[in-house]
């Protein structure tokens, strides 16, 4: 086999561009004709097989990836805080006491500076947060990396800690299209949503950062989901949605109360019986904004007709 075809990405036999990877032969085969383009497919993977967790763990060489959401990075070393040799037999007490004064020092130069500590406590609050929201990883690394950038500009200087994290990931919430709301951040971290409000528009203002406006269409999904509002049902008020919001529904109105009433209404038309009562307790919205809401995407859609 030619190197030509070897470094060709497309099949030099019937020209498709159908190429399927193999890497237990180590080929790259045409998907349409069957042809061998290469058989010199490297293994980026490691040497050695493990057949369950322990035995990878035990063979890998190398630590945890990096992450941000650990002030060093997850990148410095840690002292096991198991009192025993590299053969599972417990230190004597003069080694365990040894090692005591090891951990403690160790925790101690981790800690020298004010910066590591005070991003300590604030990645510490961003992952009780995370969690309190059911937030993915993404979501949490994201503003562990913006709040590093809140420390650097030395934007956190005589600000609560607590709150700044809560601003930003806010922010972060905002900028991947995560439905959370103000007021739910407010609710999990028992803080005023005022105060999370000012600090989420400062960090904003002095980081350039512009955020989307929230969709309604966003909040389909996980009001669908609380109410238990089947796939095609909650399709069709993500369709009535962007019917409306297209004629500028949107404009000056809470998302939560639109993507509730939209909701409601591909409910009553596919005959799923949810009342407004069990909408406007799973959206945070009162009965009336689900009725008025109601009422302006009918004269929409009777306009649009």
């Amino acid at each position: 086999m030619s190197e030509e075809e070897e470094s060709a990405d497309y099949c030099p036999e019937c020209g498709s561009d159908k190429l399927q990877e193999d890497p237990l032969r180590g080929e790259i085969i045409c998907s349409k004709c069957g042809y061998v383009v290469s058989d010199k497919l490297i293994d980026a993977g490691p040497e050695w097989r493990a057949f369950d967790s322990e035995q990878r763990k035990e063979r890998e060489r190398t630590g945890a990836p990096q992450t941000y959401a650990l002030h060093d990075k997850g990148l410095s070393s840690v002292i096991d805080k198991r009192d025993v040799d590299i053969s599972g037999k417990r230190l004597s007490p003069e080694r365990t006491s040894q090692f005591y004064r090891l951990r403690k020092w160790d925790s101690r130069s981790k800690m020298q500076k004010s910066k590591d500590r005070h991003l300590l406590t604030a990645l510490a609050d961003i992952e009780r947060i995370s969690g309190l929201l059911n937030l993915p990883r993404n979501i949490k690394e994201a503003a562990s990396l913006l709040y590093r950038r809140v420390v650097e500009q030395g934007l956190a200087r005589g600000r609560s800690i607590e709150i700044l994290s809560a601003a930003v990931v806010y922010i972060i919430c905002r900028q991947f299209q995560v439905p959370r709301t103000l007021e739910e951040i407010a609710e999990a971290t028992k803080l005023e949503s005022k105060e999370i409000g000012r600090s989420y528009r400062f960090v904003c203002r002095r980081l350039g950062i512009i955020l989307p406006p929230v969709s309604p269409i966003n909040y389909i999904p996980r009001f669908g989901s609380i109410l238990g509002i089947p796939g095609p049902v909650q399709q069709d008020a993500i369709e009535t949605l962007r019917k409306v919001l297209s004629l500028g529904l949107a404009s000056g109105k809470g998302p939560m109360g639109i993507a509730a009433a939209a909701l409601y209404m591909s409910s009553l038309k596919a005959g799923v019986k949810r009342t407004q009562k069990e909408v406007a307790e799973a959206a945070g919205v009162t009965e009336v904004t689900i009725r008025t809401r109601f009422k302006e995407i009918n004269e929409l859609l009777e306009q649009g007709a």
